[in-house]
């Protein structure tokens, strides 16, 4: 039997999805949203350390599986690996509903101004295609604020000077701080910095029925056990399914776009729960399904009109993959400075995120979220013995007595930084693989070069007897922050959407993730993707006629 057709189909319940959903369905359109993964809960993970860090990327509990999804990634000499959702180069994102925001940290961090300027405030940068995004923030502040409102946000920005303007405040009053977090910010002051506390998408109260975080140690990677996180798993979608105009459909995995001869989007090919193919109709399609899955559908699905992949006859689809080089340091301490209060990163700065002399652009500087044991051994200063009863002995000695600083540079985007699509690889249900491959631009080492060593001066004022830092290599960004492979902007020839993530060549067809960043900003980029998602969805809602959009 044929399924019904409908208005629109949400490819990924993640951050982005999740929210246009939501707002699709409370406007009236009929909905279905598609999930590759499915409803998880904390009692099947629960607290275990080594099934929940199976692999060195958060959330990778809750899948892609080993047996059905791989990918390629192709190294700095040129050859190819095929790698698994469990090893590194992955590039992994959580598979399940709500996506990432069911284990992910949840610093929710606006974009500053300069963020969606950075052409314009640095000038162009050689060997990176450094462009201004087509909306500005004063734009896009209205979709931060509802993000902050409805998904739920503790914040507080009085207490950062550097912060976005801003309408209202946070609904929710920020978290204390943990052990740890005192003794950084009274050095950070000693400094001359202006430390503040981090903005969570958890609720430090009582926030829209669900209750107030139990601050447990166990909460990167994990769900959490009392639904006090704020993903959209537990507000938006099932806002959505309280409509009944949104239909969830989960273990599907969505493998091409259908376009049809006069250039539009006519719906999906699915694989079911029972890995049956099915196509869904719809008249419109919105993809939310990653920086690296929302441009290998685009580029598996090939029509007359598009033979390299829909919406890519420009040969734009996949390039500028970016994720964040994420750098700082490590200090230990000959007193405990470990309280087991979590998450754990509770005290940011931003002194350094824009007008460090002589660079272009910066990044936060943040106390980092609890490491678990398992973790922690992977936490030693250089030359270090990774084994035996020194290794042993310093994991006994200095779990309790480590500290360390750590955030995100903005990257320099890259042209050839990129996911395609391998025919000759295919995954479990015959469709060719995401290839991955590129590099990070020379310049991000400066960058992380300068804010590492930020972090070091932090560390010692702290009181560190023992410090020392960490920086990235030059090898391919992405990651848990990966954005930018479907950039929009105001010109077909540079950009795949225009500004409402509208795909420039198939007006039917929408973006709605972080594959639309042209730049991703010196923090972690959650809220702005949940802002994104209310702003691609509002376009829709005022825009769509029954039949087509407004001209």
């Amino acid at each position: 039997m044929a399924n019904k057709h409908v208005n629109a189909i949400v490819v990924g319940a993640g951050a982005g999805g999740g929210v246009v959903a939501k707002e699709l369905a409370v406007n009236g359109l009929s909905v279905v949203l598609f999930e590759r993964g499915r409803w998880q809960t904390y009692d099947e993970h629960d607290n275990d350390e080594l099934i929940s860090q199976r692999t060195t990327v958060l959330g990778n509990a809750f899948g892609p599986d080993n047996e059905r999804h791989w990918r390629l990634l192709m190294d700095a000499h040129g050859n190819e690996h095929i790698v698994l959702p469990n090893e590194w180069g992955y590039n992994n994102n959580a598979a399940c509903v709500g996506g990432g925001t069911l284990s992910y940290g949840a610093m929710a961090w606006r974009f500053m101004p300069q963020d969606f300027k950075m052409r314009s405030t640095y000038g162009s940068v050689e060997g990176s295609t450094l462009e201004d995004w087509p909306i500005s923030y004063q734009e896009l502040e209205p979709s931060y604020e509802k993000a902050e409102w409805e998904i739920g946000v503790a914040g507080d920005d009085s207490q950062n000077p550097f912060a976005p303007p801003r309408h209202k405040p946070h609904p929710m009053p920020p978290f204390p701080y943990n052990k740890e977090a005192k003794m950084m910010q009274d050095a950070a002051k000693r400094l001359g910095w202006h430390p503040f506390p981090i903005p969570m998408l958890r609720n430090s109260v009582r926030y829209r029925g669900r209750p107030a975080c139990i601050r447990m140690r166990t909460c990167v990677g994990f769900a959490c056990p009392v639904n006090a996180k704020c993903g959209t798993q537990n507000t938006v979608i099932p806002e959505a399914l309280k409509t009944n105009n949104c239909i969830l459909r989960t273990e599907c995995t969505v493998s091409m776009v259908l376009v049809d001869d006069r250039g539009h989007a006519t719906g999906v090919e699915y694989f079911d729960e029972h890995n049956r193919r099915q196509t869904q109709t719809a008249d419109i399609v919105v993809l939310a399904a990653s920086a690296t899955e929302t441009p290998r559908l685009l580029l598996n699905s090939k029509s007359r009109l598009f033979p390299n992949g829909a919406g890519n006859n420009s040969d734009l689809v996949g390039r500028n993959l970016q994720g964040h080089a994420y750098t700082g340091a490590f200090g230990l301490f000959e007193e405990e400075v470990y309280d087991d209060i979590g998450p754990g990163a509770c005290v940011a700065i931003c002194d350094f995120n824009h007008g460090n002399p002589g660079l272009k652009g910066g990044g936060l500087l943040a106390n980092e979220f609890i490491r678990l044991p398992y973790l922690f051994t992977g936490i030693r200063p250089p030359a270090s013995k990774r084994w035996g009863t020194e290794h042993k002995e310093f994991q006994k000695k200095y779990f309790k007595r480590h500290a360390q600083a750590v955030g995100p540079i903005q990257e320099m985007p890259v042209f050839d930084a990129r996911v395609q699509v391998d025919d000759t690889v295919k995954d479990f249900w015959g469709m060719p693989v995401a290839k991955l491959s590129g590099h990070r631009h020379p310049y991000d080492l400066e960058l992380t070069d300068f804010l590492s060593r930020k972090a070091e001066t932090w560390m010692k004022e702290c009181g560190a007897v023992k410090t020392w830092r960490h920086q990235p290599g030059l090898g391919l960004s992405g990651g848990q922050h990966q954005a930018g492979t479907c950039r929009m902007g105001d010109d077909p020839q540079t950009s795949v959407t225009n500004k409402y993530g509208q795909v420039w060549e198939i007006d039917n067809l929408f973006i709605a993730d972080a594959s639309l960043h042209v730049t991703n900003g010196g923090f972690n980029p959650a809220l702005t993707i949940l802002a994104l998602g209310y702003w691609v969805g509002d376009y829709i809602v005022r825009e769509w006629r029954g039949t087509k959009f407004k001209s």
